[in-house]
């Protein structure tokens, strides 16, 4: 339930709350009895956000000055979250002049204090344009009239960060590396849970200190054994990583953009700051702000709950729903296209001349002594291979011949979710390189009739997974293209299903998976 917060609260505003820690922070802070005021360039960007109708949107820019008067009326802490990404000096320039512009606003504004997340890094060394532009943005913020409180993080670990992504992909797509040496250099990363906590709590922190804190996760490790780690988490065999001294980072950065979806533009940057040790050099801020209950959170956990929606398939984007994920963990609908893991997929719907219920009837009635609705030979065939390596192949058939409930057995899938009359998703349980679902749904047609919804998504596992949906992938159409094809005839020349009104099936409305029992 969501309760508004006092009108006496404290409020805080959030700029960037369209980016990947922005978008996180206003519903942790609301959650903590915070007023928030949701600040981006383009207002129409959070208009899809759940947490859209308990803040207040303002529109305006850190390179506009004249635009922060607004944003900033009224406001007790000010949460900077706005870097410039690119190469060059542009974008080091743009850092700068926005910070100063932010920095003077709120001292007009009388703003309280202002927190801004920046990065760690050595002292006493020459810092890549990158790292030094975050570094100097903090500095300017600090040397202002608001007292500043500037958070430094390392590697953050959560599904989204631009460094977990790169991370992912090179773990999941490389079963050998070759990387540069400074892959061995230490880090100290922390889970996006812990910094968002660290985050918040700085909105409350007694007196007005004036200083950076370090944040990070209770383990030390190199890069090189974070890949180590992911892979660990990820169920993938170890990977093999021989350092040599020649990849510069321009190089690396081209390389990362080759081999995962993750822009070069941001990779180079990034890649960048790998050069320098990225280790707390001071802990001061554990004892203004206690540890998260259950204490922070290991690299491994950090890992596995990144990992996590993944593994459940996150549907929260198919047709017939749009909520978000509720982890700070978890990918977000406003996470770039590029993160959230590998997840392949054949997407179809097609226009039935037939009632919602006599398309759903032809849908439970799918598998066992029916069949698949498409290429025979190629899905007896696929049994068979399937049986051969240990999987249950289309041996099993179905319980009942009409009905179906969740965790029921059907051929080689299980039926993980059931909205009678609306969707059904199958897991499969075939051997494969990685994991399948395939989810069938009806829609009621404007003017008549109904739409058949259907959808095959993959989470590849490792490169052999990749590799086993390139090597189908010239077959979808055949089979995926004729299942929707001839499902909808079959539905066409039924006699009409009655229509339902309700139905006391203990199992048409489980929202809820099952464990399997076979």
């Amino acid at each position: 339930m969501n309760t508004p917060a006092p009108h006496d609260a404290p409020l805080a505003l959030v700029t960037g709350a369209s980016g990947y820690i922005g978008g996180r922070l206003v519903p942790a802070l609301l959650d903590a009895g915070l007023r928030v005021r949701a600040m981006a360039r383009h207002a129409d960007r959070l208009e899809d956000r759940p947490w859209r109708n308990r803040v207040e949107v303002v529109e305006a820019d850190v390179q506009d000055p004249a635009s922060l008067e607004a944003a900033l009326d009224g406001v007790d802490v000010a949460y900077y979250l706005i870097h410039a990404m690119g190469g060059g000096r542009s974008f080091a320039d743009r850092d700068r002049q926005g910070a100063r512009s932010f920095a003077d606003a709120a001292a007009r504004a009388g703003v309280g204090r202002i927190v801004y997340l920046g990065g760690i890094h050595p002292e006493g060394e020459e810092l890549s344009a990158h790292m030094a532009s975050r570094k100097e943005v903090g500095d300017i913020l600090l040397a202002g009239a608001v007292p500043a409180v500037v958070l430094r993080a390392a590697v953050i670990l959560g599904s989204g960060s631009a460094s977990f992504e790169i991370m992912r992909h090179l773990s999941e797509r490389l079963p050998v590396m070759i990387a540069p040496q400074w892959l061995r250099n230490r880090i100290q990363p922390i889970a996006v849970r812990d910094v968002l906590h660290y985050l918040v709590g700085a909105a409350r922190l007694d007196g007005a200190p004036n200083r950076t804190f370090d944040v990070g996760g209770p383990d030390v490790l190199t890069f090189a054994e974070l890949l180590q780690a992911y892979a660990r988490a990820a169920g993938l065999p170890q990977r093999r990583i021989l350092t040599v001294p020649v990849l510069t980072p321009r190089l690396a950065s081209h390389w990362i953009g080759l081999v995962t979806p993750v822009p070069t533009g941001i990779a180079r940057p990034l890649v960048e700051s790998l050069i320098h040790e990225s280790v707390a050099a001071e802990t001061d801020l554990r004892a203004l702000i206690p540890a998260p209950e259950g204490g922070l959170t290991s690299v491994d956990r950090a890992i596995e709950l990144a990992l996590a929606r993944v593994r459940e398939l996150d549907v929260a984007t198919a047709w017939h729903s749009a909520t978000p994920a509720g982890a700070p963990s978890s990918p977000l609908p406003e996470d770039p296209e590029w993160s959230g893991g590998i997840v392949r997929g054949d997407e179809r719907q097609r226009p039935v001349d037939a009632s919602p219920e006599t398309l759903w009837a032809v849908l439970e009635g799918i598998g066992g002594r029916r069949g698949w609705y498409s290429w025979r030979l190629g899905w007896i065939s696929r049994g068979l291979m399937d049986r051969l390596v240990g999987g249950p192949g289309l041996r099993r058939g179905r319980r009942h011949p009409d009905r179906l409930a969740v965790g029921d057995a059907l051929d080689w899938w299980r039926v993980e979710r059931l909205e009678r009359g609306r969707l059904l998703r199958l897991r499969a349980e075939m051997r494969v390189p990685g994991q399948a679902w395939l989810e069938l749904g009806v829609q009621e047609r404007e003017g008549g009739g109904s739409i058949l919804h259907q959808r095959a998504i993959y989470h590849p596992h490792g490169l052999l997974g990749d590799l086993y949906w390139w090597a189908v992938w010239p077959f979808h159409g055949i089979v995926f293209g004729g299942m929707q094809r001839n499902i909808a005839r079959a539905a066409e020349a039924a006699p009409p299903a009655p229509r339902r009104t309700a139905d006391a099936d203990p199992h048409t409305d489980t929202d809820t998976d099952t464990e399997d029992t076979a």
